[in-house]
C-alpha cells in the first residue's frame, strides 16, 4: 500500500465496527443526536503519520453517514478520534477521501 492513498473499500470487520463504537459519541455530540443504530458497513485506510479510517456507517434504515477516524500510532497510546464526517449519505454514496 502507497503511504497518502486510500486503499480499496472492505467489508466492515470487527475491529472497524469497534472503532465505531468508540467514536460514536463524539459524533452524536458533534451533531446533537443520538443513533439507535451505528453500524460498520465498508470502510478504506490512508496511511499517515498513524491511519485514517474512512467508514461508511448506517445510521437509521434509509441514512448513512462517512466518517473520517484518526488511529495514531500503538506506541501513543490514544484511541481514536473523530476528525470529520459527512451526513445525508445513502447506502450506495462512493466511500471517496473528504
Amino acid at each position: 500500500m502507497m503511504a497518502g492513498g486510500l486503499t480499496e473499500a472492505k467489508p466492515a470487520t470487527p475491529e472497524v465496527q469497534h472503532i465505531v463504537n468508540q467514536v460514536k459519541p463524539q459524533f452524536e455530540s458533534r451533531e446533537n443526536r443520538t443513533c439507535d443504530i451505528f453500524n460498520a458497513i465498508i470502510y478504506k485506510t490512508q496511511v499517515v503519520a498513524g491511519l485514517n479510517y474512512f467508514i461508511k456507517v448506517q445510521v437509521s434504515d434509509a441514512d448513512y453517514v462517512h466518517l473520517r477516524v484518526f488511529q495514531s500510532l500503538p506506541y501513543e497510546n490514544r484511541g481514536p478520534s473523530l476528525v470529520s464526517f459527512q451526513t445525508g449519505k445513502t447506502r450506495d454514496d462512493p466511500l471517496t477521501y473528504f
